[in-house]
């Protein structure tokens, strides 16, 4: 089982988006604060598909209980965006996105390649052409 923790509240005290500088296992920084260095990934789904459907929040509710939960039980954020992005022709790409934040301990190395087989599941099964992926070490605590 792995440790991951990512509710709401956790991505709220790490800050969505930004990234603070791991200080140890169980280290205290100049403000008190005490926390575990994690790895944090964020994973950008779009939802546009080639025939100009969309993946919808229910499909996407679907794809995360079949294909993220398993790997990730331990817990997760899910946000939902508006985005766009430039695909491989040139064309700009505006489109409903969902986020999913996850935070693992940095030992976990079955972690990437899970990781990796949601991003490729979700690309097959909804003919994209790319999922996003950002990593980031964290600092937190429980």
């Amino acid at each position: 089982m792995k440790k991951l923790v990512g509710v709401a509240a956790v991505a709220l005290a790490v800050g969505v988006g930004g990234g603070v500088a791991a200080a140890g296992p169980g280290a205290t920084s100049a403000e008190g604060f005490s926390g575990d260095a994690f790895k944090r990934t964020e994973l950008y789904f779009g939802s546009v598909k080639p025939d100009g459907s969309e993946v919808t929040p229910e499909e996407f509710e679907i794809f995360v209980d079949k294909e993220v939960t398993p790997s990730f039980p331990d817990g997760l954020t899910r946000l939902e965006g508006n985005g766009q992005w430039r695909n491989s022709t040139g064309e700009i790409i505006k489109e409903r996105s969902y986020v999913l934040i996850l935070l693992y301990p940095i030992g976990d190395r079955a972690a990437n390649g899970e990781i990796q087989e949601i991003r490729e599941d979700y690309k097959r099964l909804y003919e994209q052409e790319s999922v996003l992926r950002a990593d980031s070490t964290e600092k937190v605590s429980f």
